[in-house]
């Protein structure tokens, strides 16, 4: 028989689950008209939010009819979303047909091509495009730009249709306002894209965007710019056109104009070669010898160009005194973490470099790391759009030569990436091959990296007309000047090269004293050297360098 005290539990019990269903029962109109009044507040906004067309309408006041192209959009779905008079407005399907679904990406960055001709010339894969001279008098395209596979946030978007359509858009601006003189209508052209996904930020510029709100950006695109894109081939398939020869009047701006007064008027872009030290002092002298090359190799048809060196607070006083001898401009800047390098991976630092994109006092610059000699002119790649580099493996550019239009915009979005996408190697280059999937093939020969994969090459000699070195590896102002110290590490012997070793401390001979005691061999660096030169003596490398004497003047330091 249940006792007196668990009968007034259960009584009680009872009487507080009757308590909370009243409770429930009373809140529930409340807790409806609160949500209703939310997704009235929603649809209020929706109702009440400035569609695209009212944003730009206002510029095309003098036309009685606005041409409208729709890219990859149902015709249904555009006039249903469309807020805008219908007899203002004329709206044109653009069809085309689609890329080849079995193409890829790699077959249009392919990680090697000939890129002089001796066997076959490079070809691209076709990407079809609408007939372009039907559509020579729009005023607005509108598109939807396919999202690609693979997560958004955590790489970069390679894919071939969403590539596609974006050339599509470009092509038709170009078309509609670029007439046959070359010169630019100067009527008004705006792009609008529409749906979950933007437009590749490769082909259309953030400087360009006016608007972007939820679901559709507004662009007012830099015709110009746009144009030597149009001009580009598709993919690294192909090497860039000298200074874009099919479009010179891209660069129109920049060559003498005549004036009415008959003088000739020069319009001179702000150019820069551009370099970054930071967390340390090491590549102080290389980035000096990297000054004194690009002095000698002469100069070409733009000029001025500033010579622009971005420093941390690790480049002390006696450094930076140094570094102004050789001709570089200081910018002192905070550097940067990679979020995804190891705590104490040499590259934790490397995002610093990003901060080359703040140097909107530029028009364009070509970056430069400092383990670089320039053997002949380079000005004429200032010609090149964003991003144009040379290859390196894969689908991927070699980042330590990249033509770069500077833009803080371009670099707030980058940063907002940082923390998201994830480099295959953790630095810099990893995270600039996610940002800029589509980008221009420059020859090898402009950054011909010191790399000797073959094993039938033994004497590792440099190529007599290339561009640039880049001093992979050990570098050789940390290396005594009487063989390059690679050939110590035997699992460094494919950046072992004495010719390239033997130019860079030709360039060095150059230098005034004063430049040349920023070389100086460290203590690091003669230990380093002492112990690998015992280990291959120890191992009898083949190669036999270890048996060299080493005569190095430098050497005197460190003998006791």
């Amino acid at each position: 028989m249940p006792s007196r005290s668990s009968n007034s539990f259960s009584h009680s019990f009872f009487k507080q689950k009757i308590f909370f269903v009243f409770v429930i029962l009373i809140s529930l109109p409340v807790f409806i008209f609160v949500f209703s009044l939310k997704y009235q507040r929603v649809d209020d906004h929706e109702r009440t939010k400035p569609s695209w067309f009212k944003f730009i309408e206002h510029d095309f006041h003098s036309k009685t009819k606005i041409k409208i192209g729709m890219v990859n959009i149902n015709q249904k779905s555009m006039y249903k979303n469309l807020d805008a008079d219908r007899s203002r407005v004329d709206i044109v399907p653009i069809p085309f047909d689609r890329v080849d679904e079995n193409l890829k990406w790699n077959d249009f960055f392919p990680e090697w091509i000939d890129e002089e001709d001796k066997v076959n010339k490079p070809k691209c894969p076709n990407i079809p495009m609408p007939t372009l001279k039907n559509y020579k008098d729009l005023d607005i395209v509108v598109a939807r730009v396919p999202c690609g596979e693979g997560l958004i946030e955590e790489k970069g978007i390679r894919d071939v249709f969403r590539l596609q359509v974006n050339l599509v858009v470009a092509n038709l601006v170009v078309e509609a306002k670029w007439l046959k003189k070359m010169e630019i209508d100067h009527g008004n052209m705006y792009v609008v894209f529409v749906g979950s996904c933007g437009p590749m930020v490769e082909i259309f510029r953030c400087d360009d965007l006016l608007m972007h709100q939820s679901d559709y950006w507004i662009y007012k695109p830099d015709l110009k710019r746009l144009k030597q894109k149009t001009l580009m081939p598709v993919g690294s398939c192909q090497i860039s056109p000298g200074f874009a020869e099919s479009g010179k009047e891209t660069w129109r701006s920049y060559l003498p104009k005549s004036s009415g007064h008959n003088k000739s008027i020069v319009q001179v872009p702000k150019l820069a070669y551009v370099t970054v030290l930071h967390s340390s002092e090491e590549y102080v002298c290389g980035a000096i010898t990297l000054a004194q090359s690009i002095f000698l190799s002469g100069k070409n048809i733009f000029e001025p160009i500033d010579l622009v060196l971005l420093a941390d607070d690790s480049i002390g006083p006696e450094s930076t005194k140094g570094l102004i001898a050789a001709g570089w401009k200081i910018t002192r800047i905070q550097r940067i973490r990679s979020p995804f390098a190891d705590k104490n991976a040499y590259n934790r630092w490397n995002y610093s470099k990003l901060r080359i994109w703040q140097l909107t006092m530029y028009e364009k610059i070509i970056f430069i790391d400092s383990d670089f000699l320039v053997l002949k002119n380079i000005d004429g790649f200032f010609a090149y759009p964003q991003l144009s580099a040379s290859p390196n493996e894969n689908v991927i550019f070699n980042s330590g030569l990249t033509v770069v239009e500077p833009s803080q915009c371009m670099f707030e979005y980058m940063m907002n990436k940082t923390s998201k996408v994830k480099p295959y190697n953790g630095g810099d280059q990893g995270f600039v091959n996610e940002v800029f999937t589509w980008w221009h093939r420059l020859p090898s020969k402009l950054n011909y990296m010191k790399s000797f994969r073959e094993i039938s090459d033994n004497k590792h000699e440099i190529e007599h007309d290339v561009y640039t070195i880049h001093y992979l590896g050990l570098k050789p102002w940390m290396c005594y000047r009487d063989y390059d110290c690679n050939w110590n590490l035997q699992d460094h012997h494919i950046f072992a090269s004495d010719s390239a070793n033997e130019v860079w401390w030709q360039v060095y001979d150059t230098m005034p004293k004063h430049m040349q005691s920023h070389c100086a061999i460290t203590k690091k660096s003669h230990e380093r050297f002492v112990w690998n030169r015992k280990i291959a003596k120890n191992t009898s490398l083949p190669d036999g360098h270890w048996k060299i004497e080493v005569k190095d003047p430098r050497k005197m330091k460190y003998l006791n």
